[in-house]
């Protein structure tokens, strides 16, 4: 197994290489020692995407912040996304989508 730590790869690669290890944990075929290895590197690029993870959530907390340091956060709607107009839907409804959104 090659060190994933000497070439840095993209996001999604990254957690395609970690499937391929759980698949191959999961299939119980692999020995002790190379189930023990390919657990190592598992671990590695989990910490690996976390990191990435987190500095991608702190350069959008910068990018969003205002001028006074606060979260000025616009809930994202892709094109798929549409919410219905809450006119049209009765109130109890309307509650309850509320509900879901989360609290930022």
């Amino acid at each position: 197994m090659s060190d994933t730590t000497s070439s840095p790869q993209d996001f999604a690669a990254t957690v395609e290489q970690l499937e391929t290890i759980v698949e191959r944990l999961e299939s119980g075929e692999l020995s002790l020692e190379n189930a023990l290895t390919a657990f190592e590197q598992g671990v590695r690029l989990t910490r690996d995407a976390q990191q990435r993870l987190d500095t991608a959530e702190l350069k959008v907390r910068a990018l969003s912040e205002d001028s006074e340091g606060r979260l000025n956060v616009t809930p994202f709607a892709g094109p798929d996304d549409a919410k219905p107009d809450l006119k049209d839907v009765p109130k109890g409804e309307a509650e309850e989508d509320s509900k879901e959104m989360p609290p930022w």
